[in-house]
């Protein structure tokens, strides 16, 4: 019993702690949302600076009460990261309701501008107030559907900012696939940096066409599987959280290792 007691500690000591951020203002956009920060728990030195993955759907993410169609449960998959040796922060970045379809879109919406909030309100709060690893290497952007089209957007074409992404199960037909034009005509990411998407069998098959096409396309312009991206096609999966938290666990320690430098 007694050992089972220090087991118990020792898990409830790699669970981090859930800071939210009332009402930060958004210039770019006009609006304001609260913003979700996991933080992970402190070592004993204190002086530990972490990888930070910023997140669409942050109501999505942690509480099922604040849900509109479920949790991922990240918490318990950084948890369960942490006792492998991997920590992240995790900015959770709440959609706007009847606004997120257009947030999320860069071609027709205001998705750039939605990127400009990100980039430039939002990460230098985080930065100022948590111990974060600032640079490019260690910043990354997740999502899933529109937030994994708007999170894949965002690797290729805000590259300075963004050095991994996640995109699970994205929109990959929205706009008549241009997602799919635009990593066709983009070269080259700048610096390297790792990409992690996937999709669920069951969510029909255009979708995983595209997903397979877009593997084609950066097979094709020399990015290297299992360095450069991770492509995942999850036999039972369905287009919804409980699937996307079960493989962003997965994806994390391909997501979390240390890039080269």
């Amino acid at each position: 019993m007694l050992g089972l007691h220090r087991l118990l500690r020792r898990w409830h000591a790699r669970k981090g702690r859930l800071v939210v951020l009332p009402s930060v203002p958004s210039p770019e956009l006009d609006n304001r949302r609260d913003l979700y920060i996991y933080v992970p728990a402190a070592p004993a030195r204190g002086d530990s600076r972490y990888p930070v993955i910023y997140m669409q759907d942050g109501q999505n993410l942690f509480d099922p009460a604040q849900s509109f169609a479920g949790t991922w449960g990240v918490d318990e998959a950084l948890s369960w990261a942490s006792r492998r040796g991997l920590d992240a922060i995790v900015v959770g970045i709440p959609n706007m309701g009847d606004a997120r379809i257009a947030e999320y879109d860069p071609f027709m919406g205001t998705g750039d501008r939605y990127l400009d909030f990100v980039t430039h309100t939002v990460k230098p709060i985080v930065d100022a107030q948590f111990p974060t690893l600032p640079d490019r290497r260690h910043t990354g952007i997740a999502g899933s559907s529109m937030g994994g089209l708007i999170s894949l957007y965002a690797f290729f074409r805000y590259s300075e900012s963004f050095g991994f992404a996640a995109a699970l199960s994205p929109s990959l037909w929205f706009a008549d696939g241009a997602l799919v034009d635009v990593v066709a005509r983009a070269p080259r990411v700048p610096g390297g940096g790792r990409l992690y998407f996937d999709i669920g069998m069951r969510e029909g098959q255009q979708s995983v066409a595209l997903g397979r096409r877009l593997r084609d396309l950066l097979l094709a312009k020399g990015y290297e599987g299992e360095r450069d991206f991770r492509w995942v096609e999850d036999k039972d999966g369905v287009h919804h959280e409980s699937a996307w938290g079960r493989r962003f666990r997965e994806a994390l320690p391909f997501l979390l290792r240390e890039p080269a430098a």
